[in-house]
């Protein structure tokens, strides 16, 4: 069984949201949650949201136990990037970047084994 939430265009770079998102890969929810409950970044609140968003679809679409729900999956992906004028001296402008991203989230009722290399 696997549910999954969505959040799009997020007004936070990419590289920042992967900073957290990456903490959470392979934890069960609950300890997921209090993670993000006492994290000081601004990527916290909106990933917190999308995984109160995913175990609410997996409660109510799949019947799914809450405490054994796990975090399979989390993919932070690149939004269009908004660009912005920044006016410098003697009439020239500098391009400003205002990146977003895309994060989807996949829930699942068993932990997914880790891969890669072993032995070293």
């Amino acid at each position: 069984m696997q549910s999954q939430a969505v959040i799009k265009y997020l007004r936070l770079s990419p590289q920042k949201c992967r900073l957290v998102a990456d903490q959470l890969r392979r934890l069960p929810v609950e300890r997921a949650l209090d993670l993000l409950n006492f994290s000081e970044k601004k990527a916290a609140e909106p990933l917190k949201k999308v995984l109160n968003s995913a175990i609410a679809n997996a409660e109510h679409n799949q019947g799914a136990d809450v405490d054994e729900l796990w975090i399979s999956d989390i993919q932070v992906n690149q939004a269009p990037v908004l660009k912005r004028l920044r006016a410098r001296a003697k009439g020239r402008a500098n391009r400003i970047l205002k990146r977003g991203c895309h994060v989807v989230v996949r829930l699942s009722d068993a932990p997914r084994p880790r891969t890669g290399k072993s032995g070293k």
